[in-house]
Protein backbone atom coordinates (compact mmCIF):
# COMPACT_ATOMS: atom_id res chain seq x y z
CA UNK A 1 0.00 0.00 0.00
CA UNK A 2 1.71 3.29 -0.83
CA UNK A 3 0.97 6.80 0.76
CA UNK A 4 -1.51 7.66 -1.39
CA UNK A 5 -4.04 5.68 0.34
CA UNK A 6 -3.60 5.92 4.10
CA UNK A 7 -7.35 6.37 5.40
CA UNK A 8 -7.62 2.52 5.80
CA UNK A 9 -4.49 2.22 7.43
CA UNK A 10 -5.49 4.88 9.87
CA UNK A 11 -8.58 2.95 10.39
CA UNK A 12 -6.67 0.04 11.08
CA UNK A 13 -4.57 1.74 13.84
CA UNK A 14 -7.12 3.30 15.44
CA UNK A 15 -8.98 -0.11 16.54
CA UNK A 16 -5.90 -1.53 16.97
CA UNK A 17 -5.32 -2.76 20.34
CA UNK A 18 -1.83 -2.71 20.50
CA UNK A 19 0.48 -1.06 17.94
CA UNK A 20 3.91 -2.37 17.89
CA UNK A 21 6.14 -0.21 15.22
CA UNK A 22 8.27 -1.58 13.39
CA UNK A 23 11.11 1.32 13.62
CA UNK A 24 14.03 -0.74 14.38
CA UNK A 25 16.10 -4.02 12.35
CA UNK A 26 8.82 0.71 33.47
CA UNK A 27 6.73 2.41 35.18
CA UNK A 28 6.63 6.28 35.33
CA UNK A 29 6.48 8.44 38.68
CA UNK A 30 4.38 11.61 39.70
CA UNK A 31 5.68 15.08 40.18
CA UNK A 32 6.96 15.75 43.22
CA UNK A 33 4.15 17.92 44.83
CA UNK A 34 4.84 21.28 46.97
CA UNK A 35 7.33 20.26 49.99
CA UNK A 36 9.05 17.31 48.41
CA UNK A 37 11.97 17.30 46.77
CA UNK A 38 11.00 15.25 43.70
CA UNK A 39 13.54 14.06 41.21
CA UNK A 40 16.29 15.28 43.77
CA UNK A 41 15.71 18.96 44.21
CA UNK A 42 17.13 20.40 47.32
CA UNK A 43 14.98 19.78 50.22
CA UNK A 44 14.37 22.26 52.84
CA UNK A 45 11.22 24.13 54.85
CA UNK A 46 8.92 26.37 53.68
CA UNK A 47 9.59 28.75 50.70
CA UNK A 48 8.96 32.62 49.91
CA UNK A 49 5.66 34.07 51.04
CA UNK A 50 3.02 33.86 48.29
CA UNK A 51 5.17 30.72 46.04
CA UNK A 52 5.36 26.93 46.29
CA UNK A 53 8.09 25.11 45.10
CA UNK A 54 9.12 24.10 42.25
CA UNK A 55 7.65 20.57 41.02
CA UNK A 56 10.66 18.39 39.38
CA UNK A 57 9.33 16.34 37.02
CA UNK A 58 10.25 12.05 38.09
CA UNK A 59 12.70 10.25 36.09
CA UNK A 60 10.94 7.85 34.66
CA UNK A 61 11.93 4.49 34.88
CA UNK A 62 12.64 1.59 32.71
CA UNK A 63 13.44 -1.87 32.28
CA UNK A 64 15.94 -3.41 29.56
CA UNK A 65 14.19 -6.46 27.58
CA UNK A 66 16.61 -8.13 24.66
CA UNK A 67 18.90 -4.96 24.45
CA UNK A 68 15.74 -2.59 24.58
CA UNK A 69 15.43 -0.21 27.08
CA UNK A 70 11.44 0.06 27.67
CA UNK A 71 9.36 3.13 29.08
CA UNK A 72 5.91 3.08 30.03
CA UNK A 73 3.75 6.05 29.44
CA UNK A 74 -0.29 5.93 30.04
CA UNK A 75 -1.72 9.04 28.87
CA UNK A 76 -4.48 9.27 31.40
CA UNK A 77 -7.22 12.18 33.06
CA UNK A 78 -6.28 13.56 36.75
CA UNK A 79 -6.93 16.80 38.76
CA UNK A 80 -3.82 19.12 39.94
CA UNK A 81 -3.82 22.63 41.71
CA UNK A 82 -2.28 24.37 38.86
CA UNK A 83 -3.00 27.67 41.29
CA UNK A 84 -3.64 27.34 45.42
CA UNK A 85 -7.07 26.28 46.43
CA UNK A 86 -8.33 25.14 42.77
CA UNK A 87 -8.74 21.29 41.79
CA UNK A 88 -8.32 21.56 37.74
CA UNK A 89 -9.20 18.56 36.02
CA UNK A 90 -6.34 18.08 33.58
CA UNK A 91 -4.83 14.94 31.37
CA UNK A 92 -1.19 13.62 32.19
CA UNK A 93 1.45 10.84 30.96
CA UNK A 94 1.33 8.35 34.13
CA UNK A 95 0.36 11.42 36.25
CA UNK A 96 -2.31 14.07 36.70
CA UNK A 97 -0.56 17.16 34.81
CA UNK A 98 2.39 16.58 32.26
CA UNK A 99 4.83 13.43 32.29
CA UNK A 100 8.25 11.74 33.79
CA UNK A 101 11.19 12.83 32.43
CA UNK A 102 12.60 9.95 29.65
CA UNK A 103 16.51 9.80 30.06
CA UNK A 104 18.50 7.49 28.02
CA UNK A 105 21.91 7.80 26.11
CA UNK A 106 22.96 8.23 22.41
CA UNK A 107 23.60 4.71 20.76
CA UNK A 108 20.60 2.87 23.26
CA UNK A 109 17.89 1.16 21.59
CA UNK A 110 14.79 2.67 23.57
CA UNK A 111 11.04 1.61 23.32
CA UNK A 112 8.00 3.23 24.88
CA UNK A 113 5.43 1.43 25.52
CA UNK A 114 1.91 3.72 25.18
CA UNK A 115 -1.39 2.75 26.52
CA UNK A 116 -4.34 5.70 26.05
CA UNK A 117 -6.91 5.81 28.90
CA UNK A 118 -8.32 9.00 27.52
CA UNK A 119 -12.06 9.30 26.13
CA UNK A 120 -10.31 10.07 22.88
CA UNK A 121 -7.84 9.35 20.08
CA UNK A 122 -4.10 10.59 20.71
CA UNK A 123 -0.38 10.16 20.13
CA UNK A 124 2.75 11.12 21.09
CA UNK A 125 5.00 12.34 19.14
CA UNK A 126 8.95 12.42 20.46
CA UNK A 127 9.69 16.11 19.27
CA UNK A 128 13.33 16.76 17.81
CA UNK A 129 14.07 13.00 17.92
CA UNK A 130 15.87 11.62 15.04
CA UNK A 131 13.80 8.65 14.25
CA UNK A 132 11.91 6.65 11.89
CA UNK A 133 9.04 7.83 10.82
CA UNK A 134 6.97 5.39 11.60
CA UNK A 135 8.28 5.92 15.34
CA UNK A 136 7.63 9.75 15.15
CA UNK A 137 4.04 9.42 16.96
CA UNK A 138 2.51 12.20 14.05
CA UNK A 139 -1.32 12.48 13.35
CA UNK A 140 -0.23 9.16 10.99
CA UNK A 141 -0.01 6.92 14.49
CA UNK A 142 -2.85 7.51 16.27
CA UNK A 143 -3.99 5.52 19.70
CA UNK A 144 -7.69 4.82 19.92
CA UNK A 145 -8.79 4.72 23.71
CA UNK A 146 -7.95 1.73 25.76
CA UNK A 147 -5.60 1.18 22.87
CA UNK A 148 -1.74 1.23 23.06
CA UNK A 149 1.51 1.67 21.21
CA UNK A 150 4.81 0.24 21.06
CA UNK A 151 7.53 2.35 18.92
CA UNK A 152 11.27 1.69 19.50
CA UNK A 153 14.31 2.87 17.62
CA UNK A 154 17.85 3.77 18.64
CA UNK A 155 19.03 6.97 19.69
CA UNK A 156 21.34 8.18 17.06
CA UNK A 157 22.16 12.07 18.15
CA UNK A 158 23.93 13.88 20.47
CA UNK A 159 23.17 15.17 23.95
CA UNK A 160 19.62 17.27 24.08
CA UNK A 161 17.00 18.36 25.53
CA UNK A 162 13.89 16.95 23.72
CA UNK A 163 10.14 16.85 24.91
CA UNK A 164 7.73 14.96 23.84
CA UNK A 165 3.39 15.65 23.54
CA UNK A 166 0.53 14.80 21.38
CA UNK A 167 -0.15 14.76 17.39
CA UNK A 168 -3.40 14.01 16.35
CA UNK A 169 -4.56 16.10 13.63
CA UNK A 170 -6.87 18.61 14.42
CA UNK A 171 -7.12 18.12 18.28
CA UNK A 172 -2.95 19.10 18.93
CA UNK A 173 -3.33 21.99 20.99
CA UNK A 174 -6.34 21.03 22.78
CA UNK A 175 -4.49 17.83 24.03
CA UNK A 176 -1.46 19.95 24.88
CA UNK A 177 -3.40 22.39 26.50
CA UNK A 178 -4.93 20.06 28.98
CA UNK A 179 -1.52 19.19 30.23
CA UNK A 180 0.15 16.25 27.94
CA UNK A 181 3.79 17.07 27.90
CA UNK A 182 7.08 15.90 29.21
CA UNK A 183 11.09 16.07 28.45
CA UNK A 184 12.72 13.68 27.02
CA UNK A 185 16.68 14.02 27.15
CA UNK A 186 19.44 12.38 25.81
CA UNK A 187 22.87 11.82 26.98
CA UNK A 188 26.11 11.46 25.18
CA UNK A 189 28.63 11.73 27.80
CA UNK A 190 30.64 14.17 26.30
CA UNK A 191 33.37 16.22 28.12
CA UNK A 192 31.58 19.57 27.84
CA UNK A 193 28.25 18.16 28.72
CA UNK A 194 29.53 16.58 32.37
CA UNK A 195 31.67 19.56 33.04
CA UNK A 196 28.11 22.03 33.12
CA UNK A 197 25.76 21.53 35.62
CA UNK A 198 24.49 18.15 35.71
CA UNK A 199 22.78 16.81 38.51
CA UNK A 200 19.09 16.45 38.00
CA UNK A 201 16.64 18.32 39.91
CA UNK A 202 19.79 20.26 42.18
CA UNK A 203 21.45 22.12 39.78
CA UNK A 204 20.56 21.02 36.37
CA UNK A 205 16.22 21.76 36.43
CA UNK A 206 13.81 21.11 33.55
CA UNK A 207 11.50 24.66 33.11
CA UNK A 208 8.64 23.62 30.98
CA UNK A 209 6.26 26.99 30.44
CA UNK A 210 2.95 26.73 29.55
CA UNK A 211 -0.25 29.14 30.17
CA UNK A 212 -3.49 28.44 31.05
CA UNK A 213 -7.11 30.08 31.62
CA UNK A 214 -9.30 28.78 34.72
CA UNK A 215 -12.27 29.48 34.92
CA UNK A 216 -13.77 30.87 38.36
CA UNK A 217 -14.68 26.74 39.14
CA UNK A 218 -10.83 25.95 38.61
CA UNK A 219 -11.59 24.27 35.36
CA UNK A 220 -9.80 24.62 31.99
CA UNK A 221 -11.47 27.53 29.53
CA UNK A 222 -11.33 25.84 26.62
CA UNK A 223 -12.99 28.74 24.54
CA UNK A 224 -10.52 28.93 21.21
CA UNK A 225 -10.51 32.57 20.65
CA UNK A 226 -10.22 34.21 17.49
CA UNK A 227 -6.95 34.32 16.40
CA UNK A 228 -4.85 33.34 19.60
CA UNK A 229 -6.09 29.66 20.45
CA UNK A 230 -5.97 27.95 24.00
CA UNK A 231 -3.98 30.89 25.82
CA UNK A 232 -4.47 32.44 29.43
CA UNK A 233 -2.81 34.97 31.83
CA UNK A 234 -1.92 31.69 34.39
CA UNK A 235 1.27 31.39 33.34
CA UNK A 236 2.99 27.89 34.55
CA UNK A 237 6.39 26.46 35.33
CA UNK A 238 6.03 22.45 35.45
CA UNK A 239 2.41 22.77 36.51
CA UNK A 240 1.86 25.14 38.74
CA UNK A 241 1.86 29.20 38.35
CA UNK A 242 4.04 30.80 41.76
CA UNK A 243 7.14 28.34 41.38
CA UNK A 244 10.25 29.09 43.29
CA UNK A 245 13.07 26.48 43.27
CA UNK A 246 15.46 26.52 46.17
CA UNK A 247 19.48 26.05 44.92
CA UNK A 248 22.34 25.08 46.65
CA UNK A 249 25.17 25.53 44.18
CA UNK A 250 26.37 28.57 42.66
CA UNK A 251 25.43 27.93 39.18
CA UNK A 252 22.13 26.50 37.70
CA UNK A 253 21.54 24.67 34.17
CA UNK A 254 18.12 25.36 33.18
CA UNK A 255 16.54 23.52 30.48
CA UNK A 256 13.47 25.68 28.98
CA UNK A 257 10.84 24.61 27.03
CA UNK A 258 8.40 26.30 25.82
CA UNK A 259 5.60 24.35 26.03
CA UNK A 260 3.04 26.57 25.21
CA UNK A 261 0.02 25.92 22.35
CA UNK A 262 0.35 29.70 21.50
CA UNK A 263 2.37 32.19 23.26
CA UNK A 264 5.93 33.37 23.09
CA UNK A 265 8.27 33.92 25.95
CA UNK A 266 11.03 36.68 25.86
CA UNK A 267 13.53 34.95 28.72
CA UNK A 268 15.47 37.21 31.08
CA UNK A 269 16.82 38.15 34.39
CA UNK A 270 14.76 40.12 36.98
CA UNK A 271 18.03 42.08 37.51
CA UNK A 272 18.67 42.43 33.61
CA UNK A 273 22.12 40.58 34.08
CA UNK A 274 23.26 38.25 31.71
CA UNK A 275 22.85 34.57 31.44
CA UNK A 276 25.04 31.79 29.13
CA UNK A 277 22.85 29.91 26.38
CA UNK A 278 24.57 26.48 26.23
CA UNK A 279 22.34 24.84 23.96
CA UNK A 280 19.79 24.74 22.05
CA UNK A 281 16.60 22.73 20.48
CA UNK A 282 19.35 19.71 19.22
CA UNK A 283 22.06 20.37 21.32
CA UNK A 284 25.22 22.24 22.94
CA UNK A 285 26.50 25.24 20.93
CA UNK A 286 29.38 25.77 19.64
CA UNK A 287 30.14 27.99 22.84
CA UNK A 288 28.40 29.35 24.56
CA UNK A 289 26.71 32.85 24.48
CA UNK A 290 26.08 35.73 26.96
CA UNK A 291 22.42 36.65 26.22
CA UNK A 292 19.87 38.85 28.47
CA UNK A 293 17.04 37.99 26.47
CA UNK A 294 16.25 35.33 24.53
CA UNK A 295 12.78 34.53 22.39
CA UNK A 296 11.28 31.34 22.71
CA UNK A 297 8.52 30.17 20.57
CA UNK A 298 6.19 27.22 20.85
CA UNK A 299 8.36 24.29 20.69
CA UNK A 300 11.28 25.55 21.19
CA UNK A 301 14.36 24.59 23.44
CA UNK A 302 17.05 26.20 25.36
CA UNK A 303 19.75 25.30 27.94
CA UNK A 304 21.08 28.35 30.42
CA UNK A 305 23.34 28.63 32.80
CA UNK A 306 22.53 31.28 35.70
CA UNK A 307 25.40 32.51 38.05
CA UNK A 308 23.78 32.63 41.98
CA UNK A 309 25.05 34.70 44.68
CA UNK A 310 24.65 32.72 48.19
CA UNK A 311 21.01 34.33 49.87
CA UNK A 312 20.26 36.85 46.48
CA UNK A 313 17.53 35.55 44.39
CA UNK A 314 17.13 35.69 40.88
CA UNK A 315 14.48 35.43 38.91
CA UNK A 316 13.69 34.76 35.36
CA UNK A 317 10.79 36.69 33.80
CA UNK A 318 9.12 37.16 30.55
CA UNK A 319 9.65 40.28 28.93
CA UNK A 320 7.24 42.51 26.74
CA UNK A 321 8.08 40.53 23.10
CA UNK A 322 9.76 42.48 20.34
CA UNK A 323 7.15 41.26 17.18
CA UNK A 324 5.01 43.96 15.75
CA UNK A 325 1.45 44.53 15.97
CA UNK A 326 -1.45 43.02 13.62
CA UNK A 327 -3.36 45.61 11.45
CA UNK A 328 -6.14 46.43 13.08
CA UNK A 329 -5.99 43.62 15.32
CA UNK A 330 -3.59 44.59 18.44
CA UNK A 331 -0.47 42.23 19.48
CA UNK A 332 0.42 39.29 16.83
CA UNK A 333 -1.15 36.39 18.34
CA UNK A 334 1.13 34.83 20.91
CA UNK A 335 3.64 37.17 21.46
CA UNK A 336 2.45 38.43 24.39
CA UNK A 337 3.44 41.93 23.25
CA UNK A 338 3.46 44.89 26.15
CA UNK A 339 3.29 41.63 29.05
CA UNK A 340 5.91 41.04 31.69
CA UNK A 341 5.39 38.46 34.31
CA UNK A 342 7.36 36.64 36.40
CA UNK A 343 8.13 32.74 35.94
CA UNK A 344 10.64 31.06 38.18
CA UNK A 345 12.17 32.63 40.97
CA UNK A 346 15.50 30.89 42.03
CA UNK A 347 16.80 30.85 45.85
CA UNK A 348 20.27 30.42 46.75
CA UNK A 349 21.30 28.88 50.07
CA UNK A 350 23.32 30.88 52.49
CA UNK A 351 26.10 29.09 51.48
CA UNK A 352 26.35 27.96 47.89
CA UNK A 353 28.34 24.90 46.29
CA UNK A 354 31.67 25.99 44.17
CA UNK A 355 31.06 24.59 40.36
CA UNK A 356 33.24 24.94 37.79
CA UNK A 357 32.90 28.07 35.01
CA UNK A 358 31.42 27.22 31.76
CA UNK A 359 34.03 25.62 29.11
CA UNK A 360 34.86 27.93 26.62
CA UNK A 361 34.16 25.36 23.71
CA UNK A 362 31.03 23.04 23.85
CA UNK A 363 30.55 21.28 20.62
CA UNK A 364 32.07 21.12 17.25
CA UNK A 365 29.12 22.46 14.39
CA UNK A 366 30.27 21.58 11.23
CA UNK A 367 29.60 24.48 8.78
CA UNK A 368 26.14 24.40 6.91
CA UNK A 369 25.79 21.92 3.61
CA UNK A 370 24.80 24.08 0.22
CA UNK A 371 26.61 22.74 -2.67
CA UNK A 372 24.11 21.25 -5.27
CA UNK A 373 21.29 21.65 -2.66
CA UNK A 374 17.52 21.13 -3.90
CA UNK A 375 15.85 24.85 -3.50
CA UNK A 376 12.09 25.09 -1.92
CA UNK A 377 10.09 27.56 -0.75
CA UNK A 378 7.34 27.46 2.21
CA UNK A 379 4.94 30.33 2.61
CA UNK A 380 3.00 30.71 5.58
CA UNK A 381 0.51 32.66 4.44
CA UNK A 382 -2.58 32.35 7.34
CA UNK A 383 -3.27 28.89 8.08
CA UNK A 384 -1.92 26.98 5.12
CA UNK A 385 1.39 26.77 3.83
CA UNK A 386 1.90 27.08 -0.13
CA UNK A 387 -1.88 27.82 0.08
CA UNK A 388 -2.77 24.28 0.60
CA UNK A 389 -4.50 23.03 4.09
CA UNK A 390 -2.86 20.07 5.54
CA UNK A 391 -4.15 16.54 3.53
CA UNK A 392 -3.31 13.41 5.52
CA UNK A 393 -3.52 11.90 1.97
CA UNK A 394 -1.09 14.44 -0.21
CA UNK A 395 2.71 14.08 -0.20
CA UNK A 396 4.10 17.75 -0.27
CA UNK A 397 7.64 17.02 -0.34
CA UNK A 398 10.12 14.02 -1.56
CA UNK A 399 13.80 14.37 -0.40
CA UNK A 400 16.54 12.12 -0.88
CA UNK A 401 18.70 10.68 1.17
CA UNK A 402 22.03 12.72 1.21
CA UNK A 403 21.01 15.41 -0.95
CA UNK A 404 21.63 19.03 0.71
CA UNK A 405 18.61 21.28 0.16
CA UNK A 406 18.10 24.78 1.45
CA UNK A 407 14.42 25.97 2.30
CA UNK A 408 13.10 29.27 2.75
CA UNK A 409 10.15 29.99 4.94
CA UNK A 410 8.74 32.91 4.72
CA UNK A 411 5.90 34.48 6.50
CA UNK A 412 3.59 36.00 4.36
CA UNK A 413 2.01 38.90 6.67
CA UNK A 414 2.20 40.18 10.47
CA UNK A 415 1.46 37.29 12.32
CA UNK A 416 3.65 35.29 14.50
CA UNK A 417 4.46 31.90 13.34
CA UNK A 418 7.47 29.83 13.67
CA UNK A 419 8.41 26.50 11.78
CA UNK A 420 8.92 23.13 12.69
CA UNK A 421 10.54 19.76 10.93
CA UNK A 422 10.14 16.63 12.43
CA UNK A 423 13.12 14.19 12.19
CA UNK A 424 16.17 15.96 11.55
CA UNK A 425 17.93 19.76 12.74
CA UNK A 426 18.78 22.13 10.65
CA UNK A 427 20.87 25.14 10.51
CA UNK A 428 19.83 28.66 10.07
CA UNK A 429 21.48 30.25 7.19
CA UNK A 430 20.23 33.72 7.37
CA UNK A 431 16.94 35.46 8.97
CA UNK A 432 15.69 38.41 6.65
CA UNK A 433 19.05 37.97 4.29
CA UNK A 434 21.15 39.10 7.48
CA UNK A 435 23.54 36.52 9.24
CA UNK A 436 21.56 34.65 12.04
CA UNK A 437 22.30 35.78 15.83
CA UNK A 438 24.44 33.57 17.63
CA UNK A 439 21.64 31.84 19.89
CA UNK A 440 20.00 30.51 16.28
CA UNK A 441 23.85 29.23 15.43
CA UNK A 442 23.51 25.70 16.55
CA UNK A 443 21.54 22.89 15.65
CA UNK A 444 17.69 24.02 15.63
CA UNK A 445 14.14 21.67 14.66
CA UNK A 446 11.68 24.94 15.42
CA UNK A 447 12.52 28.47 14.64
CA UNK A 448 10.82 31.64 14.66
CA UNK A 449 9.69 33.47 11.20
CA UNK A 450 9.59 37.35 11.79
CA UNK A 451 6.18 38.61 10.68
CA UNK A 452 6.39 39.57 7.23
CA UNK A 453 10.35 38.03 7.08
CA UNK A 454 11.78 34.93 6.28
CA UNK A 455 14.50 32.66 6.89
CA UNK A 456 16.55 29.94 5.27
CA UNK A 457 17.65 26.99 6.31
CA UNK A 458 20.10 24.33 5.64
CA UNK A 459 18.92 20.63 6.30
CA UNK A 460 20.62 16.92 5.08
CA UNK A 461 18.52 13.96 5.43
CA UNK A 462 21.12 10.88 6.23
CA UNK A 463 19.00 8.20 6.34
CA UNK A 464 15.30 6.54 7.11
CA UNK A 465 14.04 6.49 3.82
CA UNK A 466 10.55 5.47 3.82
CA UNK A 467 8.54 6.62 0.90
CA UNK A 468 5.36 4.55 2.84
CA UNK A 469 5.40 7.20 6.09
CA UNK A 470 5.67 10.41 6.09
CA UNK A 471 7.08 13.39 8.65
CA UNK A 472 5.38 16.02 9.00
CA UNK A 473 6.63 20.14 9.18
CA UNK A 474 4.46 23.12 10.39
CA UNK A 475 4.12 25.68 12.26
CA UNK A 476 4.08 24.83 15.96
CA UNK A 477 1.60 27.46 17.40
CA UNK A 478 -0.73 24.30 17.60
CA UNK A 479 -3.78 26.51 16.99
CA UNK A 480 -1.89 27.36 13.59
CA UNK A 481 -0.98 23.64 13.24
CA UNK A 482 -4.80 22.43 13.80
CA UNK A 483 -6.34 24.14 11.30
CA UNK A 484 -4.64 23.60 8.39
CA UNK A 485 -0.79 25.17 8.34
CA UNK A 486 1.20 21.84 8.08
CA UNK A 487 2.56 19.67 5.51
CA UNK A 488 4.23 16.31 4.44
CA UNK A 489 7.14 14.75 3.17
CA UNK A 490 8.90 11.18 2.93
CA UNK A 491 12.71 10.82 2.71
CA UNK A 492 13.96 7.92 -0.01
CA UNK A 493 16.81 6.61 -1.26
CA UNK A 494 18.47 7.19 -4.37
CA UNK A 495 17.00 6.32 -7.07
CA UNK A 496 13.62 5.79 -4.88
CA UNK A 497 15.38 3.26 -2.73
CA UNK A 498 14.18 2.81 0.86
CA UNK A 499 16.62 2.04 3.75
Amino acid sequence: MGVWSRRAVLAGLVSAPVLTAGCVAGTAGRAAPDGESGGGAVPGGPGPAGYRRLPVPPLAESRTEDGVRWFTLEARPGRADIVPGKSTPTWGYSQDLLGPTLRARTGETVGVRVRNRLPEPTSVHWHGMHLPAACDGGPHQPIAPDAGWEPSWTIAQPAATLWYHPHPHGSTQLHTYRGLAGLFLVDDGTAAGTALPHEYGVDDLPVILQDKKLNADGTLDERNEAGTGLTGPTVTVNGIAGAYAPVATDRVRLRILNGSTMRVYNLGLDDDGEFEMVASDGGLLAAPVRLRRLLLTPGERAEVVVRLQAGRPRTLRSFPAPLPARKGRGPSAGAAQGEEFELLRLDPRPQLRAGTATPSALAVIPPPVTASAVARTFELDGNTINGLPMDMERIDVTATVDVPEVWTVTNTHNRVHNFHVHDNHFQVLDVNGGPPPPELAGWKDTVSVPPSGSVRLAVVFRDYADPRNPYMYHCHLMRHEDDGMMGQFVVVGKGGRTG
